[in-house]
């Protein structure tokens, strides 16, 4: 198996209602029933075939495809006003210069908001997980 077989793991820090609505939204695309437990945080690859790797890819994709439009729409406020203890990790896996590019795309995002990341990366997940859930995700 080539390195292009797998996707690399990756972690966010999320919200607890962000982190349950990716929940949701594993479930729904991939039938994810556990998803705190689905990855294996030991592993820093996950092949590719696996329904919930498939769900994260297309997901962090998206992410990086529609970062300007999330940002736009991103609650950066409300996300501000989450107490910092408050914040869970939740993992990802996608395309290794997909990850690369998406983390790039957070960091730029926590220096223009002069936010920490898991405050960016939770309103720019929940900006795209309440299009995914209204219907539109971009396709």
């Amino acid at each position: 198996m080539t390195a292009d077989d797998r996707y690399k793991l990756f972690g966010v820090y999320v919200s607890a209602a962000v982190f349950d609505a990716l929940a949701d939204y594993l479930y729904e695309t991939a039938g994810v029933v556990d998803y705190e437990s689905y990855f294996d945080p030991s592993e820093s690859t996950i092949p590719v075939g696996d329904p919930g790797a498939d769900a994260t890819d297309r997901l962090v994709s998206d992410l990086v495809t529609e970062f300007a439009d999330l940002y736009d729409e991103a609650a950066f406020e409300t996300a501000r006003k989450v107490d910092s203890d408050a914040f869970g990790l939740a993992y990802l896996a996608a395309d290794p210069q997909t990850v690369a590019n998406a983390r790039e795309r957070f960091q730029a995002a926590a220096t223009i908001q002069e936010a920490d990341l898991r405050t960016v990366q939770t309103a720019i997940l929940s900006a795209y997980l309440s299009r995914a859930n209204a219907g539109d995700n971009g396709h």
